[in-house]
């Protein structure tokens, strides 16, 4: 991307607009691949939040129908580890689709 950029600048003949529209052309894929991984992991982060959320809802249902805290604590802890290691099995998913997916930007 930097040396696109460049040699878009070394242009004399061009003016100011055509580097500039040059310039953006380079950083286009670069911009397209953060747009990919970001969304990728927001993604990932929203299913994981909304998991620990049910965990806390059931904790408070918990609570409310006279569960000591104790045990609801307990409950909540065995709740949430499950949740990340679900979670955690969808990373080399994620991985390989990000990388699938970044690959197709790049040709």
């Amino acid at each position: 991307m930097f040396r696109c950029s460049a040699d878009c600048c070394e242009n004399d003949k061009a003016s100011m607009q055509q580097v500039h529209h040059c310039i953006e052309r380079c950083h286009a894929p670069l911009a397209q691949a953060q747009a990919v991984v970001t969304k990728e992991l927001e993604r990932f982060q929203d299913r994981l939040a909304r998991c620990t959320m049910h965990c806390n809802d059931k904790a408070k249902d918990s609570l409310d129908s006279g569960s000591k805290e104790q045990q609801v604590k307990q409950q909540l802890e065995s709740c949430v580890t499950k949740c990340v290691d679900d979670h955690m099995h969808l990373i080399p998913s994620m991985t390989k689709k990000m990388k699938e997916t970044l690959a197709a930007i790049t040709q």
